[in-house]
């Protein structure tokens, strides 16, 4: 078997900026032909996914999501990652799992706030003090070097021993108090009910959503998307898929039409200078093809 087994020293190479260059890049391709399946055991979830970008090449990843697991010391998710090639369908390469979800789930959020943060925001609030918030706050830094970051943990000790461990971040336990004097939110929790109130929100933010993943889960209220422009990264797995929309669509809170362009229309990801922006990130299959090409050529390369 002739494939490359790209692992977790790999991330020395990589580049928040190359990376959010070679997503933008991935949606000027052939739209991707992806599928999810979901399997569920009460709060434990099996989620399997398959792209193919035709010139680009396919991927299949299977992630494990177990929210008990880090009371017991081992990690919430798992998983598996394969890279087919284009032309052959013959493997091309197995890649680190948890170097494709990180990379893909924060440079995800990364490219929309790139296009859609204002390019002065720098008062950053991070809420959840889980591993996406650690990778968010060394994401956020290296387009905003100069960024001053609040973080807000349901478990507030959490938040505090996370800010001690890391320069410039302040845990804070006022979540209204810290929505309100941000400039762009973060959000990766593991909530099923909204805990962001659209009451709190301000002209000129940018709300960054990433926690809900399954259809019972929401991080925002109505109001909040109400109160927004709305982006996603893509249509096909956000607006039928996701808590955070498919709620609000099914209850008519919010129409179709208000969720405006996903990542194959990066030409309508604009703001006004006092727009609410509110960016869904649903993290499909074909980013992690992106993600996992881009991370494969890096190896390569350098």
């Amino acid at each position: 078997m002739n494939f490359e087994i790209v692992t977790q020293k790999a991330e020395e190479l990589l580049s928040w900026h190359e990376l959010c260059d070679a997503m933008a890049a991935g949606h000027k391709l052939p739209k991707a032909e992806i599928k999810d399946s979901f399997l569920y055991r009460g709060k434990d979830t099996i989620l399997s996914r398959a792209a193919w970008i035709d010139g680009l090449g396919a991927l299949v990843k299977t992630a494990t999501i177990f929210p008990d697991n880090p009371a017991s010391g081992r990690p919430m998710v798992g998983g598996a990652v394969s890279l087919l090639n284009d032309e052959t369908g013959d493997l091309d390469a197995v890649i680190n799992f948890h170097l494709v979800t990180k990379w893909k789930t924060v440079g995800d959020s990364m490219l929309g706030c790139r296009l859609l943060a204002r390019k002065d925001a720098r008062k950053i609030l991070i809420v959840g003090a889980g591993t996406q918030g650690r990778n968010l706050i060394q994401a956020h830094r290296a387009f905003r070097p100069d960024a001053e970051f609040t973080l807000w943990n349901r478990t507030h000790s959490s938040a505090q021993k996370m800010a001690d461990e890391m320069d410039g971040v302040t845990a804070v336990e006022n979540l209204e108090a810290a929505v309100g004097s941000a400039e762009i939110i973060s959000a990766a929790t593991m909530t099923t009910e909204p805990i962001i109130r659209g009451e709190w929100l301000q002209a000129g933010q940018h709300v960054d959503l990433i926690g809900a993943y399954r259809p019972d889960m929401r991080e925002v209220d109505d109001l909040a998307l109400q109160r927004s422009r709305i982006f996603v990264d893509s249509f096909d797995t956000t607006l039928d898929h996701i808590g955070e929309l498919k709620i609000p669509l099914a209850n008519g809170a919010i129409k179709r039409d208000d969720v405006i362009a996903d990542y194959y229309n990066l030409d309508k990801f604009v703001r006004n200078e006092n727009d609410i922006t509110l960016f869904k990130n649903g993290g499909g299959a074909h980013l992690d093809l992106m993600v996992s090409t881009y991370i494969l050529n890096s190896w390569r390369q350098k």
